[in-house]
């Protein structure tokens, strides 16, 4: 793609394939959220690696069908392709079981990542991608050298076994924005030893973070969840919707909350937008479902 303004939004670590109850999928959380943000209309990349075998190629093609580049999708020789099964229970909520030691588990320095990174308007990073040194170096390369303006954002995404401590007390560290669920919440302040008292999570996540424009987010599935930043807290409700499954919801939240945030929306506007987003992508199978605006305002 060619550099310039509008500055993209980039995404780093896996993109793969979901083998999901209804059939294979791309996936991959970096990749959900790239794909939501280009949705939403604006510009985004996924930095990763495939295998030069046949899943390999064809999910290259199936990222441009979903209207994506493929440009920085590096191609390894040696590994396979990134594969996830998936099961889903009665209630839509999925769980994994992820290949190891596959293709986006090596990602390599490119000498055009420096350019990239340079104009990048955000870039957005979880802990999945960094079980290996390769992919975790590059990484954090990467955001060493994004601009002063670029916000940073950590969408933990935790997965077992593959949830270190130090992995992710060093995300948070890089990061200017956090994105958990529930469960990851709890996780961080174990990892990061804040003293839980009573409930405030927000405060205590925010407290994790360096930045003065410091933006967490959490969600609690059906039940909603909170955008804060150091002067407000956003409180979201549950909307009931059909659910098909959960697979990237969380992926198209922290999408929708970024890409309204860089339009200039007030957080508060940004957050109800992304909760209804989110809640629409729930209604239909897999992570990267097409979505109508219209969809979403009827739920706002």
């Amino acid at each position: 793609m060619e550099l310039g303004t509008p500055a993209p939004i980039v995404a780093l670590g896996e993109v793969l394939w979901d083998l999901l109850p209804t059939g294979r999928r791309a996936g991959g959380a970096p990749f959900n959220f790239a794909f939501h943000c280009q949705q939403l209309g604006h510009p985004a990349v996924i930095v990763s690696r495939v295998g030069d075998d046949d899943l390999g190629r064809e999910l290259r093609a199936e990222v441009c069908r979903l209207g994506m580049s493929d440009e920085y999708i590096q191609t390894d020789s040696e590994r396979p392709t990134g594969t996830v099964q998936v099961e889903v229970d009665p209630r839509g909520q999925p769980t994994y079981k992820i290949t190891e030691d596959v293709a986006w588990d090596y990602l390599e320095w490119e000498p055009r990542l420096d350019a990239l990174a340079d104009a990048a308007q955000a870039v957005c990073f979880g802990t999945l991608a960094q079980r290996f040194a390769l992919t975790r170096a590059l990484i954090r390369q990467f955001i060493g050298m994004v601009n002063t303006n670029c916000v940073v954002v950590c969408d933990l995404n935790l997965r077992e076994p593959f949830a270190h401590a130090p992995v992710i007390r060093d995300s948070i560290r890089l990061a200017d924005w956090l994105k958990v669920n529930e469960g990851e919440a709890e996780i961080v302040i174990t990892v990061t030893r804040f003293a839980l008292m009573g409930q405030d999570w927000s405060g205590l996540l925010l407290a994790t973070l360096r930045s003065k424009e410091a933006v967490v987010a959490m969600t609690r599935g059906e039940h909603g969840g909170f955008v804060a930043e150091r002067s407000q807290i956003i409180d979201l409700p549950g909307i009931r919707v059909p659910v098909a499954d959960t697979v990237g919801a969380g992926d198209a939240f922290t999408a929708a909350l970024l890409t309204q945030t860089l339009e200039g929306k007030p957080l508060a506007e940004a957050a109800r937008f992304a909760n209804a987003y989110a809640a629409v992508v729930v209604s239909k199978p897999g992570g990267t479902p097409r979505v109508e605006r219209a969809e979403v305002e009827r739920l706002l």
